[in-house]
C-alpha cells in the first residue's frame, strides 16, 4: 500500500471504526458499510425513527428500535476533569507533537474503557479522537493533561473556551423536536440509516464530539 492511499485508507476509515466499535459491527461488515457520522437536530420523532436536520443541511430518517441506546450531553466545567477521569476528546496537532482540544466529553465511570485509543476523527483536517484516563494534570492557561489509553499516551492542550460536557445515561425523553444530536448510523442494504446509539443534548446543550 503506497503512503498516499495508506493515509487516505486510515483518514476514511479510523473514524468509522471507533463508531462501529460502539455499534458492535464486525470489522468485516465495516469494510462494507462504514457508519455515518450525522450531527444536527431532530426535525420528528416517532417511535421507530427521528429526523434530523444535519448541520451540512440535510434531512436524514434514522431508524430506532428498543436497542438504541440514548446518551444525555450536558455542561461541565473544566474543574470536572481530574487524574483518573476517563474522557474523550477531539483534537487538532500543534507543532510540538501534542494536542489542541476541540471538545472534552467525561464519561461516568461505568462507561470508562468505551472507545479506548486514539483515531482520526471527523471534525476537520488532521483532527483525532482519543479516549483514556487522565494521568497527569497541569492548571495553566486552561489545562494540559496526559491522556494514558491502552498501547500508548498523548499529550493534550484544553484551552479554556473549548466546550467541555458530560455523557450520561439517558432515554428516549431526551428525543424531542429541537434536541441536537450526534449519532453514528449503520447503512443498511436497503440504504435506509439506523442508530445503534444517540448522543442528545440536554436542556439545549449542542454535544460538540
Amino acid at each position: 500500500m503506497n503512503t498516499g492511499f495508506g493515509k487516505l485508507f486510515r483518514t476514511l476509515v479510523a473514524p468509522a471504526a471507533m463508531a462501529a466499535s460502539l455499534l458492535g459491527l464486525s470489522h468485516g461488515t465495516l469494510a462494507q458499510t462504514p457508519p455515518v457520522g450525522v450531527r444536527g437536530a431532530i426535525t420528528a420523532v416517532s417511535d421507530d425513527a427521528i429526523k434530523v436536520h444535519t448541520n451540512r443541511g440535510e434531512d436524514l430518517s434514522i431508524k430506532i428500535n428498543k436497542d438504541t441506546q440514548v446518551r444525555a450531553v450536558t455542561l461541565a466545567k473544566v474543574t470536572d476533569i481530574k487524574p483518573g477521569s476517563y474522557i474523550g476528546t477531539a483534537a487538532i496537532p500543534l507543532p510540538d507533537g501534542s494536542l489542541k482540544a476541540l471538545e472534552v466529553h467525561v464519561f461516568p465511570p461505568a462507561m470508562a474503557g468505551t472507545g479506548d485509543g486514539h483515531r482520526a476523527w471527523d471534525l476537520g483536517s488532521k483532527s483525532s479522537m482519543t479516549n483514556g484516563t487522565v494521568g497527569d494534570l497541569v492548571m495553566a492557561n486552561g489545562r494540559t493533561l496526559t491522556l494514558k489509553y491502552k498501547g500508548g499516551e498523548q499529550k493534550v492542550v484544553v484551552p479554556d473556551d473549548v466546550p467541555i460536557v458530560n455523557l450520561e445515561p439517558g432515554d428516549r425523553s431526551l428525543l424531542a423536536v429541537g434536541t441536537k444530536v450526534v449519532l453514528f448510523a449503520k447503512k443498511e442494504a436497503d440504504s435506509s440509516l439506523s442508530a445503534g446509539f444517540i448522543s442528545a443534548g440536554k436542556n439545549g446543550v449542542t454535544p460538540p464530539m
